[in-house]
């Protein structure tokens, strides 16, 4: 049953694929960052649907008469950089033929998230694309949530597969989405939908909170200090996250605290330890290889050469140390670069979008995308996720709204994907478009 839900709904949303690339974009981002077809037990597991749903988003830009065009913004062109600069090192890789490999898997995701960036235009292609995402992870992140009630915490809630397979991997994507939920319910003219969206808000930090990873757990701090930061009325904010924060906490096990509490007793914790002492490979690597030493490293014969005193050869587990052994400190620069120039972009749109009715939702929807992109550099300090999907679609949200704004394109889309946007707003841009007609 499972297998023919998921090919049905695949199948309906196919011909709208080839018909229009946004459409395709958002195909493939369902099935990349939901991997639905994890969930089915018979032919749908092993199904190509992400191959098909690129396949036909390609094709769709030679079919199709929608204008595609690269919007050439700072971070856009550092990415692209970066993506240069990966298929440099793994020419110089240590293991080239799995590296090489890997690099195929990364430069399948960035050329979707090139073709993105071009199709993406309309802010009714924007709100889709956050819908989509949020979707993609809020029905794990209620389920999980779900789960978490009913087993009081006792219970580990586990990704589907892919980047988000582990619980560590699972609570950054669920955190990262956390804040896109907020914006939509802060947005939505429906009182059910808000009611819905902030129900599935609570439960998915619930379901956050229940993978019992300590780089979620800091994740959710700073995105909450940021919040704080940010809000008009501090002591009221201060006062319910605290408030929250203190019932979710009093409902979780023991288990959970002691987890917690090994944060400050690293030294005595063997997975804290692998970390470190794989970061010190890392940076070892890095000092002595220019070009790093590609994608796979993680061997006992690497820990032989620059990590000695080793007594692990596990993975780097975070996003920031992968980088840098894997593409050198060339790598990490650019790396780094993106995200500095992603919150400057935000910073950009939130600083002229508050000056009209017409753009404030992008005034909120830039911050949510920085309290993500928070959640992601806090959380993915733990976790190899240099090139998951989901951090690299809040770019292409961002730039697709900067694009919006710098187009004026309030005055020809007075509202959204689902009719959202201030009456008055609205009224006016009927106006002015009738008048233009006039003239």
């Amino acid at each position: 049953m499972r297998d023919l839900l998921v090919l049905g709904i695949f199948m309906g949303a196919l011909p709208f694929a080839l018909r229009h690339t946004w459409a395709g974009v958002l195909l493939w981002t369902w099935i990349s960052i939901m991997n639905p077809h994890q969930l089915a037990y018979g032919f749908a597991a092993t199904a190509p649907f992400a191959a098909v749903a690129a396949g036909a988003t390609r094709i769709s830009i030679f079919l199709n008469r929608d204008k595609l065009r690269m919007p050439w913004e700072p971070p856009v062109v550092v990415l692209f950089m970066f993506v240069f600069w990966m298929c440099v090192t793994t020419v110089f890789a240590f293991h080239p033929q799995t590296s090489w490999d890997q690099l195929v898997k990364v430069l399948k995701i960035q050329l979707m998230t090139v073709v993105a960036f071009a199709a993406i235009r309309e802010r009714k292609h924007i709100e889709l694309f956050i819908w989509i995402n949020v979707l993609s992870l809020g029905f794990f992140g209620v389920k999980g949530g779900l789960y978490t009630i009913a087993t009081a915490g006792a219970g580990r809630v586990w990704g589907p597969g892919g980047f988000i397979g582990g619980n560590n991997e699972l609570a950054v994507a669920l955190i990262m989405a956390i804040p896109l939920m907020n914006y939509l319910r802060m947005v939505s003219t429906r009182r059910w939908v808000r009611i819905g969206l902030l129900v599935a808000l609570l439960l998915t930090t619930v379901s956050a909170l229940g993978t019992q990873s300590r780089g979620a757990f800091l994740a959710i701090s700073a995105m909450a200090l940021v919040l704080w930061f940010r809000s008009d009325r501090k002591f009221v904010t201060g006062v319910m996250v605290a408030i929250v924060a203190v019932g979710l906490v009093a409902f979780l096990p023991n288990t959970w605290e002691e987890r917690m509490g090994t944060i400050q007793s690293y030294e005595q914790d063997g997975s804290a330890m692998g970390r470190i002492e794989a970061w010190k490979m890392t940076f070892n690597l890095a000092s002595k290889n220019f070009f790093g030493g590609g994608f796979d490293i993680y061997y006992p014969s690497t820990y032989a050469i620059y990590a000695p005193e080793s007594t692990q050869s596990q993975g780097s587990h975070s996003i920031y140390f992968s980088v840098l052994g894997e593409h050198g400190f060339v790598g990490l620069v650019l790396f780094l670069t993106i995200w500095y120039l992603a919150f400057r972009t935000a910073g950009n749109i939130r600083r002229d979008a508050k000056r009209q009715e017409e753009t404030a939702w992008l005034f909120h929807l830039a911050g949510m995308c920085q309290v993500s992109l928070v959640g992601y550099l806090v959380g993915g300090a733990f976790l190899a996720l240099a090139y998951f999907d989901l951090p690299y679609n809040v770019l292409v949200i961002l730039v697709a709204s900067l694009r919006w704004m710098q187009e004026k394109r309030w005055v020809t889309e007075p509202t959204g994907a689902f009719g959202s946007g201030n009456p008055v707003s609205r009224i006016r841009t009927a106006v002015r478009r009738r008048i233009q007609r006039w003239s």
